[in-house]
């Protein structure tokens, strides 16, 4: 079966407003990459060193592509995934050949859509994957990479990425970012982001160990609450001097609250002893993110929030293959109520970037977008993970813009390990944008001369404006 891409892929099929859109898309096709959230390893384009082979590059690390197969029937050992019980993993080319073998599985996906042009365009592939095809396809892809052409470094410059945030633990030293800054012969720009989850949430796994470790280093008892605050403003600042520009939180439920230094110090020292309980430990964490916000404040990093999403939903799969394997779930998020402690003392501050994301598309027209419509600090999240697809772009664009408008939102955020997808999926956003774009125009909602603005500003204007780059 031949796999052609379309060149107007995604793009409206009305004769009219398609021309339209070509035209839109046409201003934005071949502009930078603007990536300010993202979880791409800096070591990657420190060391620079060739791709290992097509498993580990396309299937290995990307749970889009996993958690079908496993859906499918297929163990996760069987992709290369390491078992707790050090079990044999298969070998790379015979995890090529059962991706191949369920090609047919991700027809329709996001993924699918991003394989496809990445298989086209960088590799030169016309075919569908298959059985019959697999070793091929596998032997094509291998000695591309062996080549100078397809190191890190190499596809950075090809993709015209010119700003790139990864995400970093707030005891890293930055070594590898510092690196790259000073390196002549990289002219990228690669940005850490402050993430402090397994810091703040008294049951993420490991809590005690690093609030004890972030003491050690700050010079002060583990229990020790306005040490603790202080040696994450140190931490936050040795960020910022190494170019970050965004603290980003990924927790269950945005909840704030504020429960002065008293009461906040009695839960943290519960939290450090291990004897916390759930619904303190709640309270604990919507106290922080309060803290984090006026930190925020302080030092100037935008603030992202990354809620609604279960972990580790199936036990037996964390305990076998650990986090980041497929069974993260969306559950229903609540912004209103949950951010109003917050918003009260920050929410008209300019200078405050507060970035809300949503996997959850209810609260896009009921919540965020109202919000996102009155407060000053507030700016709509993309579509993210499981809904940053082709389907749920437009409905994300239908369900924000009649109330806030296109100026505040965050620009694309890819979120990816996957680097080679990063231009498939930038792409994709910008064919969006200029089909939603161009129906508005037919419709005789905006102008031509208005419709072009935007879409150049979508792509670029905003996510540097957000994110103050």
């Amino acid at each position: 079966m031949t796999l052609r891409l379309d060149p107007d892929r995604l793009l409206p099929a009305d004769p009219a407003t398609r021309e339209i859109a070509r035209e839109l898309y046409a201003l934005v096709a071949d502009l930078p990459i603007v990536s300010p959230h993202g979880h791409v390893d800096p070591r990657l384009l420190l060391d620079d060193e060739p791709f290992p082979d097509p498993a580990q590059l396309f299937i290995r690390f990307d749970h889009y592509v996993t958690r079908l197969m496993h859906a499918a029937g297929v163990e996760l050992a069987d992709l290369g995934i390491p078992h707790a019980d050090g079990r044999p993993v298969a070998a790379p080319r015979d995890v090529w050949r059962t991706f191949c073998a369920h090609w047919r599985l991700y027809a329709g996906t996001a993924s699918g859509y991003w394989l496809q042009h990445t298989f086209a365009t960088l590799f030169g592939i016309d075919e569908h994957p298959s059985p019959e095809n697999a070793d091929a396809l596998y032997d094509r892809v291998q000695a591309a990479l062996e080549t100078d052409e397809f190191r890190p470094r190499a596809l950075f410059a090809r993709f015209g990425i010119d700003v790139m945030a990864t995400t970093d633990d707030p005891m890293d030293d930055l070594a590898a970012h510092r690196a790259l800054a000073d390196d002549p012969t990289f002219t990228g720009r690669v940005l850490p982001t402050f993430r402090p989850d397994a810091y703040l949430n008294p049951l993420a796994p490991g809590y005690a160990d690093n609030v004890r470790r972030l003491a050690e280093w700050g010079g002060h008892e583990a229990d020790d609450f306005r040490g603790y605050l202080d040696s994450l403003e140190r931490r936050r600042r040795h960020f910022v001097e190494h170019g970050a520009v965004s603290a980003d939180f990924g927790v269950l439920e945005p909840y704030t609250v504020d429960l002065g230094v008293e009461g906040a110090s009695a839960l943290f020292a519960q939290a450090v002893a291990g004897t916390i309980s759930p619904a303190d430990a709640r309270e604990l964490l919507g106290h922080m993110l309060l803290e984090s916000a006026r930190m925020s404040v302080e030092d100037g990093l935008v603030m992202t929030v990354h809620p609604g999403v279960a972990r580790n939903h199936s036990s037996s799969t964390f305990r076998s293959y650990g986090p980041d394997t497929g069974h993260d779930i969306p559950v229903a998020v609540e912004y209103v109520e949950n951010l109003r402690p917050l918003l009260e003392r920050f929410g008209d501050d300019p200078s405050f970037h507060l970035v809300l994301f949503t996997i959850d598309e209810t609260v896009y027209s009921r919540e965020i977008a109202p919000l996102a419509g009155f407060y000053p600090s507030v700016y709509i999240g993309a579509p993210w993970w499981f809904i940053d697809a082709p389907d749920a772009v437009l409905r994300f664009r239908a369900a924000v813009t009649e109330t806030a408008g296109f100026s505040r939102g965050s620009g694309f955020i890819d979120d990816t390990r996957a680097f080679l997808s990063i231009p498939a999926r930038h792409d994709m956003s910008r064919r969006l944008d200029a089909a939603f774009l161009a129906r508005l125009v037919i419709e005789g909602r905006i102008d031509r001369d208005t419709a072009a603005q935007i879409v150049v500003d979508l792509v670029d204007g905003s996510p540097r404006r957000v994110f103050k780059l």
